[in-house]
């Protein structure tokens, strides 16, 4: 069965509005939404190939060298999937977009 990077992303000023918060209310928006994310991972676990994870700050490694980097991806994910829109389907109701702020989930089929 084919296989898919799914990748969570995340505008930084969206984190930034998210962190600016009172603590209450982040912690709040934590609870319910790490219920959900649990409750997602175990509806699609017979999907899911590899948990992956979140992440923190970029580096890039270029020819010019090491620098500090920004992209919007803050976790991932492997899935297996009949197709991409079967991926794609698995993520519409996640919870990285619809409790946190994130702003999507790029999917990605494995070519090799």
């Amino acid at each position: 069965m084919p296989r898919f990077l799914a990748v969570y992303t995340m505008k930084p000023e969206d984190l930034a509005s998210f962190r600016s918060l009172p603590k209450a209310e982040q912690d709040a928006i934590d609870a319910v939404g790490l219920e959900q994310w649990a409750a997602w991972e175990d509806r699609n676990a017979a999907s899911i190939l590899d948990r992956g994870g979140m992440v923190g700050k970029t580096t890039r490694v270029t020819k010019d060298g090491v620098a500090a980097a920004v992209n919007p991806f803050c976790g991932y994910l492997v899935v297996e999937a009949e197709s991409i829109e079967a991926a794609a389907r698995l993520f519409q109701d996640h919870p990285h977009i619809t409790v946190f702020p994130g702003d999507g989930v790029d999917i990605m089929p494995f070519l090799t």
